[in-house]
């Protein structure tokens, strides 16, 4: 009897929770389309804080950090999203659209072509995904095995065994880019300046030379931490330290 009770205290728990995360949407929802886009902002903040994370709320705080001309805060929040779900393409337009809005114009250093469409094609889709491919590639693999054993025809064969090969390469190749994946979702290495204008320095300290500058939006990828100091590189090999306070990860 008390295994019943607790069974049905936990849906009705579940159930309310469920009907207050929906109605703070609707709060936020509601304050976006009447134009109060700060107050959607912190509505959005606090629905993340309280109940998880979700790509649509990402895109939404985004939205309402983008009309409320806060660029580098849509711009972390666009960015969130897609980390979520590499497939979300209204968020990847608005990404865009907000990257026109970035002082910084960052030319990336020339790389290897086969090397940027290797990460390209990673960044397609989340870690789980590159291994549901690969474990379906594998079964496939098994199956073109069986029919290389057990069948009659030397041309089924012989053309089940080649296909063995090329799927097993392949899935081994998707597990691979499931474990980089992974490693990009958890290592968070990539950051958005959030102040208007900060000053690269050539080393951890107020003291240092300044190298370059940056401004509010401009994507940099995190090298290492030395207490309030974090050294960054931008995508054409510049190197340098900014205050910590000045960039938020991804």
């Amino acid at each position: 009897m008390k295994r019943i009770i607790l069974f049905f205290a936990l849906i009705l728990c579940f159930g309310l929770s469920a009907f207050s995360q929906k109605n703070a949407i609707k709060q936020a929802n509601d304050l976006y389309a009447k134009g109060d886009y700060s107050n959607a902002a912190k509505q959005y903040e606090k629905i993340l804080s309280d109940d998880g994370v979700a790509p649509e709320l990402f895109f939404n705080l985004g939205n309402a950090y983008y009309k409320s001309n806060e660029i580098g805060r849509s711009i972390l929040n666009y960015e969130r999203a897609l980390r979520l779900d590499p497939s979300f393409d209204d968020a990847r337009f608005n990404l865009d659209l907000a990257q026109l809005k970035v002082v910084d114009n960052i030319v990336p250093s020339p790389n290897f072509f086969i090397g940027r469409w290797i990460q390209n094609l990673i960044k397609l889709l989340t870690s789980n995904q590159w291994l549901f491919i690969s474990l379906g590639l594998f079964i496939f693999c098994l199956v073109t095995v069986f029919l290389f054993l057990f069948s009659r025809s030397r041309v089924i064969r012989k053309i089940s065994f080649y296909f063995a090969i090329v799927l097993l390469g392949i899935s081994f190749l998707t597990i691979i880019f499931s474990s980089v994946r992974k490693g990009q979702m958890l290592n968070h290495t990539e950051a958005i300046v959030m102040s208007g204008v900060i000053s690269v320095k050539s080393s951890p300290d107020k003291s240092g030379n300044d190298l370059f500058q940056l401004h509010e939006g401009a994507k940099v990828s995190i090298k290492s931490k030395l207490g309030n100091w974090t050294e960054i590189k931008l995508s054409n090999g510049g190197i340098g330290w900014v205050e910590q306070v000045n960039i938020e990860k991804i």
